[in-house]
């Protein structure tokens, strides 16, 4: 069996083409990249939620590969491997995206924009979102609900924290997991207790030892035990997580009060004028130096403003996230406000995926996703 761009199900019409062309003519270039990609990206840098439904094969030599669940990742190893790299440029797509779905085609087409390398961080993030709205607004949808986060405020007050590195990174990840990101929080209250007693000297011991050393010693024992690879990790990746573990199971507390004042944090929510308002006078009572992430998050709403946007229409939320672990900044979703599911428009910053894509330095990244089969109920037939 052969996959193409133009099997049946997945085949782009009018008005798919004429959206991706006028992102051509707002001087993004068209890109396919291949629909056979490297697994170790995907199941790495992704998420829970794609990464439970990859398609991946092994190829005879023992490489494991997936069909792309998302375009980000294929779009920015192009970018790193072409001329381009490290350059400002932007990039369009329409093409077939592969994953698990249970009510419906597991094949189905997604347009978007990747745009690298600019500087003008707040410019660029409302320039996605306007983007985004004329998408719903070429397909008949004007008004759609338009939700919207940011990650780097949540990592800022994560890293103003006095917590051990390797619990700063927990919380950060379990942003996306609010049932696990409250155990990480319970467990910090109680003293950073793991809930394995069994192993926990074992543990307690691999975090106080040299890490070098501590990292040899449980690659031996992997490999003696005739683990070679688990999920596409290497037995090197899961001597990292063990040890991770290990120092989220050493000495760390969290002060009742601290606690409570990430979910105030947490709970912020309204249109942006009146979050960074609330946000500054949190930041005032918990004696929090957030004012750059502050800065950035209100110069973006004067951005979204000059667009045209009626900024008193979008619904933020410091809690609101997208289940993907390499957003760093700014994220969005457009929804139907009349039909309860998935958004039609989303998208966001990652500023961190170059960097761990290979790139030698920080590479900004914004970009947004369309999902042509949800839009195509409005406006008729094409």
């Amino acid at each position: 069996m052969t996959v193409s761009e133009t099997d049946a199900g997945t085949r782009p019409d009018a008005r798919a083409e004429a959206l991706v062309a006028s992102y051509e003519r707002a001087g993004y270039r068209r890109t396919a990249p291949a629909l056979l990609q490297p697994a170790e990206p995907f199941l790495d840098l992704s998420g829970e939620d794609i990464r439970k439904r990859m398609y991946q094969t092994t190829a005879p030599g023992g490489g494991e590969f997936c069909l792309r669940p998302d375009l980000t990742i294929p779009v920015s190893r192009d970018y790193l491997a072409s001329s381009q790299a490290g350059q400002p440029a932007g990039y369009c797509y329409l093409g077939p995206v592969f994953r698990y779905r249970a009510d419906g085609s597991s094949e189905f087409l997604q347009a978007g924009i990747e745009s690298f390398g600019r500087t003008d961080t707040a410019a660029a993030d409302a320039e996605m979102l306007a983007l985004g709205l004329e998408a719903t607004a070429h397909y008949g949808l004007a008004a759609p609900d338009i939700r919207m986060g940011d990650v780097a405020l949540f990592r800022a007050l994560i890293d103003a924290l006095d917590l051990a590195p390797a619990w700063k990174r927990r919380l950060i990840k379990d942003f996306n997991r609010k049932k696990t990101l409250a155990q990480d929080l319970d467990r910090l209250v109680l003293g950073g207790t793991s809930g394995r007693p069994e192993y926990q000297g074992v543990l307690a011991a691999l975090a106080g030892s040299d890490p070098k050393g501590a990292h040899a010693l449980v690659t031996d024992l992997l490999s003696i035990a005739g683990i070679n690879a688990v999920g596409g990790r290497s037995v090197g990746e899961i001597a990292d997580r063990f040890l991770e573990q290990a120092a989220l199971g050493a000495s760390a507390r969290l002060p009742g009060e601290v606690r409570t004042l990430i979910e105030k944090f947490l709970a912020v929510a309204g249109d942006p004028d009146a979050a960074a308002m609330a946000l500054r006078t949190l930041c005032a009572e918990g004696d929090m130096k957030l004012d750059a992430e502050l800065d950035l998050f209100e110069s973006r709403t004067g951005f979204l403003a000059a667009r045209g946007v009626d900024v008193s229409r979008i619904q933020f939320s410091t809690a609101f996230s997208r289940g993907f672990d390499y957003y760093t900044g700014f994220i969005f979703e457009l929804t139907d406000p009349t039909r309860m599911g998935d958004p039609l428009v989303a998208g966001g910053r990652y500023d961190g995926l170059l960097t761990r894509l290979g790139a030698t330095s920080p590479i900004a990244a914004v970009g947004l996703a369309v999902w042509i089969e949800r839009l195509a109920i409005y406006g008729g037939a094409a």
